[in-house]
């Protein structure tokens, strides 16, 4: 490694983790003006504000627009250096312009490893803390009981759940029905409330109605009690989208197994998530390379040149980003293409740049 490269890597990381916390205290200030009335008014304590919610925060800002930052603290040193003629001076010594990008690529790949450990393993674990520290002192408390529920907990197994309350694991006008593959009922279960056991790990039925349908005949059992295990848990029925960024990787990839063997319609958004842990520490690659290419260059416009540029192509990535997540979602595209869209497009984009740069 030579000088010049520390030279580069410092002034990448340096600009890096400089503008990004800059922008992280500058949010979080708005943020406490925001918020204060609601710490005040119940009493929140000062090191559960800073240690439990804004330092939790920070991890996860960071992660969120890390690519982005990436992106335009390349293209404020580059263009300042191209501005300052080093970088004529560095390739009229002999260095190809490959050899130029190889500090840019080091420190690329080291945010890229930071941001995939962060999104994967850090962040899911303080994001628990910090909505365990927002749903105490900052959001309205969360209703406890859900209604009219509807669920697949296994290929074939449907069951409803007219209201659920979350506190005493109960539910109200429970049913289950099992179908065969040609969609053929075979079994119905109807009863007034079902309750967990927690010790026993067993529902408790009451007053339930079974019907067991076979192909000559009909059975019909009724009681007031049953104890009985069903592939369900409590907190599937308080399952929201924001619970499984609180998993990390491994817990993610069982969670998504599991919901896949019960037919989950969500399965789309799970592995949207999980696809982009991959994709975005990716992206901090290609588009390290997109702002060497572009702000390179010696131009009339200047800084304020390659930045407009650069902020005009991040957000257009945004856009492909969003675009791309909706049809997956509600479309027919692959997650897995879906995520890696932007990526595919841009790193064209970025391959071609590197061609047009000067040399």
């Amino acid at each position: 490694m030579k000088i010049i490269d520390l030279y580069i890597i410092r002034k990448f990381l340096g600009t890096f983790f400089f503008s990004i916390a800059l922008l992280s205290v500058i949010i979080i200030v708005f943020d406490l003006s925001e918020k204060i009335d609601d710490f005040l008014e119940k009493q929140a304590t000062l090191k559960g504000i800073v240690f439990d919610y804004y330092l939790n925060f920070i991890p996860f800002f960071v992660n969120m627009f890390s690519y982005l930052f990436t992106f335009i603290a390349v293209i404020f040193f580059t263009s300042k250096m191209a501005q300052n003629t080093e970088i004529i001076a560095i390739l009229s010594s002999g260095i190809s312009f490959r050899r130029f990008l190889f500090p840019y690529m080091l420190s690329a790949g080291f945010l890229a490893l930071l941001s995939f450990y962060m999104s994967n393993f850090m962040i899911p674990h303080t994001n628990k803390v910090m909505w365990e520290f927002e749903k105490t002192f900052i959001k309205d408390p969360i209703k406890n009981e859900n209604m009219n529920i509807h669920m697949q907990i296994s290929p074939g197994e449907f069951v409803y759940v007219e209201s659920y309350n979350s506190f005493t694991k109960t539910g109200q006008k429970f049913s289950i029905e099992k179908f065969t593959p040609d969609g053929t009922m075979i079994y119905k279960l109807n009863s007034d409330r079902i309750t967990w056991d927690s010790a026993s790990g067993r529902w408790n039925i009451r007053n339930y109605y079974i019907r067991s349908i076979t192909a000559e005949d009909e059975f019909i059992t009724k009681g007031l009690q049953l104890d009985t295990l069903i592939n369900l848990r409590p907190q599937e029925f308080t399952l929201v989208a924001d619970d499984i960024k609180t998993m990390n990787y491994f817990e993610l990839n069982k969670f998504i197994e599991k919901e896949k063997l019960k037919g989950s319609p969500n399965i789309p958004k799970y592995l949207l998530e999980k696809y982009k842990r991959y994709a975005f520490p990716f992206a901090t690659i290609i588009l390290t390379l997109i702002g060497v290419s572009l702000s390179s260059r010696k131009v009339r416009g200047g800084i304020g040149m390659h930045l407009g540029t650069g902020i005009g192509l991040t957000f257009t990535y945004i856009l492909f980003m969003q675009v791309s997540n909706v049809f997956a979602t509600f479309g027919n595209i692959s997650p897995l293409l879906a995520t890696w869209i932007p990526n595919i497009i841009f790193g064209v984009l970025s391959i071609f740049m590197i061609r047009m740069a000067p040399k």
